[in-house]
């Protein structure tokens, strides 16, 4: 494994996570856009949340 290969897989590495963050970031912004539960609770919320009463 040369030097070549080395900084292909740290690119390779790079733009996947890149690519990653993209994709979810953007999934995440189409969930929040409207598409809630009514109960404006985000997505990834339970019921555990709302049995905390606010301070």
């Amino acid at each position: 494994m040369n030097q070549s290969d080395v900084l292909f897989l740290v690119v390779f590495l790079i733009l996947l996570s890149s690519l990653t963050v993209i994709i979810v970031q953007f999934v995440r912004s189409r969930r929040r856009g409207g598409q809630g539960d009514g109960r404006g609770g985000n997505w990834w919320e339970g019921p555990w949340d709302e049995d905390d009463p606010k301070r």
